[in-house]
């Protein structure tokens, strides 16, 4: 059976068929993020930390580290700044460096500069995953030896020189050439993690199907481990989570074993907040004096004012049970318990009073 081992100084996280999902956090990336990346610049790691433990309390296994910026506001002085060759390599080391600190939990390195993925390798404990390579000659002649000097496992994503295609039989096609170019370096298929692609089913209605018979193809073929984006199949659409939602576990029965995603449902904002107690009190509804903004929330189905655990994350633990591989449901019945209340932390749960003689 293929396992795929990814580890912390003193955590091993393992990606296999007969193993729980994967989930591999992906937050700590300033693509995108334009506040992020400006904290960054600014030397400011702070939403980093909070982001990292977050997604680790939400149930992420792995934490993707990627260090994908520019320093916009540095550029005046030093032209360097606008290329990422010059700011990801060391970006990269203070990463996961500030990460490797308040988390035992493994890291992916993730980065298209490749010295910002050797930076990352030397400064990261144990045996990270490699975020990634493609099917491109360049890539794959840069990243591949990396893999075999720190003996790690890598993502291979299923692009090469001409592309992404949309025939699911050529991106096959090229995860069997990664595949057959790292054993060429001595680097075992179980060390190596496809991501097949997953296209927005918004723009191409036959992208499920595509990724689920891709995914089982790469699985009884090639026998390998999967992963992907899996938040791109439900771009540009409404209610994404629903889409997310059905997608993840359809997909873990196809045989995708990890998937680089959000584990967290974001706070819900205190502008949209306002709003809707705005709403209430404009409908004549008359709320108990002092009500918390977290009891509204809860009671008007907002969310909550915390990050907690997303939906995404209730579906992966459900099929994780459905599948066996959450023997019994533990992990499931952990999840849905109701945390305890403020004072009730450490007594037992069960009676109110103490035992009669």
């Amino acid at each position: 059976m293929t396992r795929t081992i990814v580890e912390s100084a003193t955590k091993t996280a393992i990606i296999g068929f007969d193993q729980p999902f994967c989930v591999i956090g992906e937050r700590i990336n300033p693509t995108g993020r334009k506040k992020l990346a400006a904290e960054l610049e600014m030397g400011d790691f702070s939403t980093v930390e909070a982001d990292a433990l977050a997604q680790v309390a939400a149930g992420a296994t792995v934490l993707d580290i990627n260090s994908g910026a520019v320093f916009s506001n540095k550029m005046a002085d030093d032209p360097r700044y606008a290329d990422n060759n010059f700011v990801e390599p060391p970006l990269m080391k203070e990463l996961v460096e500030r990460v490797q600190a308040i988390t035992d939990a493994p890291l992916c390195i993730d980065s298209s500069v490749p010295a910002a993925l050797e930076a990352g390798l030397a400064a990261a404990k144990g045996r990270p995953l490699l975020n990634s390579v493609t099917g491109e000659e360049e890539r794959l002649d840069l990243v591949l030896p990396l893999v075999k000097k720190y003996n790690v496992p890598v993502v291979a994503i299923s692009n090469d020189d001409t592309g992404i295609s949309e025939d699911p039989d050529v991106r096959f096609a090229v995860a069997k050439k990664i595949v057959e170019r790292a054993a060429d370096f001595g680097i075992p298929a179980h060390d190596i993690v496809v991501d097949p692609l997953v296209m927005p089913i918004g723009a191409m209605g036959t992208a499920g199907l595509q990724v689920f018979t891709l995914v089982r193809r790469l699985r009884e073929e090639l026998g390998v481990n999967t992963t992907c984006g899996a938040s791109n199949i439900s771009f540009g659409l409404p209610n994404r989570h629903g889409i997310n939602n059905a997608f993840l576990p359809m997909a873990m029965t196809a045989g995708m074993t990890s998937a680089i995603m959000n584990p967290i449902a974001l706070p819900v904002p205190a502008s949209k907040i306002a709003e809707k107690r705005a709403e209430v009190e404009a409908a004549g509804i008359f709320l108990p004096e002092g009500m918390d903004d977290e009891t509204f929330c809860i009671l008007f189905g907002l969310g909550s004012t915390k990050p907690r655990a997303g939906k995404e994350m209730e579906a992966i633990r459900a099929a994780n049970f459905l599948t066996n591989n959450d023997p019994s449901g533990g992990e499931w019945i952990r999840f849905n318990r109701a945390p305890a209340k403020e004072g009730e932390e450490g007594r037992g749960r069960r009676g109110g009073g103490r035992r009669r003689g």
